[in-house]
């Protein structure tokens, strides 16, 4: 893939990353607050709340491969694909399954984010000056 169809891939990506979790905080506010326990709709929230974190990520990801010609930036996207599905996405299916054993799955997604925002990092780091 070129370098431009990363840039609009991530900014692709993270467009519908953040409508995924508006819309996720939406259906958390009205549907499910009457129906879930409250530890399992902060479960949810907290879900909601990092994907429209990494949403944002996904869109600095675009910019820093459209400034630097860096893979790290690259992988850093892809990181923060990963941590969305498996972090916020284990959260999901935890609170509405109420299954506790899916909570197993979370932390694989926070360190996913903590390599993607590594990666970032690094990226503007070698970045020619």
């Amino acid at each position: 893939m070129t370098r431009d169809g990363h840039e609009r891939l991530f900014v692709i990506l993270g467009s519908a990353s953040a409508f995924i979790g508006v819309g996720a905080g939406a259906f958390a506010a009205h549907a499910l607050k009457a129906r879930l326990a409250p530890d399992l709709l902060a479960v949810f929230d907290t879900g909601a709340r990092y994907q429209l974190v990494h949403a944002l990520a996904l869109l600095a990801v675009a910019w820093a491969c459209a400034r630097w010609r860096s893979p790290a930036a690259r992988w850093a996207g892809w990181s923060f694909v990963a941590g969305t599905v498996l972090f916020s996405g284990s959260l999901y299916a935890l609170a509405l399954s109420g299954v506790r054993g899916l909570g197993a799955i979370t932390p694989f997604g926070g360190v996913a984010f903590l390599v993607g925002w590594a990666l970032l990092a690094w990226s503007a780091w070698r970045a020619e000056r």
